[in-house]
């Protein structure tokens, strides 16, 4: 699904990232876990084409990413890949529906069926009869799955999440870790997710650990039968 190879990012004299290797299966949850400052969500927003590496490939679905350029690579970006972040980043002037369809109208899909389809993951999500709320309107934890719904709404490969509960309470965030198992087995995408909450790591397919600027370990779930 996702191969990174000798990932290498600088930011002035600081290098932040020293050749990272990294491979993300098919339907596989992975996490990345290491303190502040290791290179986590800098790798993240590489493997999700929010930001370039100064050296090194990345190849997500078959498509070798790291050459798309302007356009092209909008336009992957907008249609294989969802993104969930800590602070939600909702429009606060569009309701939850209008929200979770601009993904969807910017890679032109019909409007009805947008709207159907937000219909259709907020039901699953458990906000049904929110959706023409505004953000304001909404809950902490109702905020994030709504953001959850518009990085589903045009049916990603690979979803990547930065600190997704990191601005939610205890209950709201196990109940958003629980959601991303729920999503992998429903939808069979893939999810690559930065945190520092260990509940929501070790439940991961694989714990990745970083440490300035590189993979130390990678730790295989044991409740997961051997491959």
């Amino acid at each position: 699904m996702l191969s990174a190879k000798g990932i290498h990012k600088n930011y002035g004299d600081l290098h932040v990232l020293k050749g990272v290797d990294v491979t993300i299966q098919s339907g596989e949850v992975v996490s990345i876990v290491g303190a502040s400052g290791a290179g986590k969500s800098t790798l993240l927003h590489i493997l999700g084409t929010l930001d370039q590496a100064d050296e090194g490939d990345v190849e997500v679905g078959g498509a070798l990413i790291s050459k798309l350029k302007g356009d092209k690579l909008a336009e992957f970006r907008n249609k294989e890949i969802g993104f969930i972040f800590q602070f939600h980043n909702l429009l606060p002037e569009f309701t939850a529906e209008e929200n979770i369809m601009i993904p969807g109208l910017i890679a032109g899909t019909p409007e009805k069926k947008l709207k159907e389809r937000a219909k259709e993951l907020a039901e699953l999500l458990g906000f049904g009869s929110r959706l023409d709320h505004k953000p304001s309107q909404l809950s902490g934890g109702e905020q994030q799955r709504v953001a959850v719904a518009r990085a589903l709404i045009n049916d990603p490969k690979i979803i990547f999440a930065d600190e997704p509960s990191g601005n939610l309470d205890s209950h709201n965030a196990q109940s958003l870790h629980e959601l991303f198992f729920e999503l992998r087995k429903k939808f069979g995408q893939s999810f690559v997710i930065v945190t520092h909450n260990q509940d929501l790591a070790q439940m991961a397919d694989r714990m990745l650990t970083m440490h300035d600027g590189k993979i130390l370990s990678e730790v295989r779930n044991p409740k997961l039968p051997s491959q």
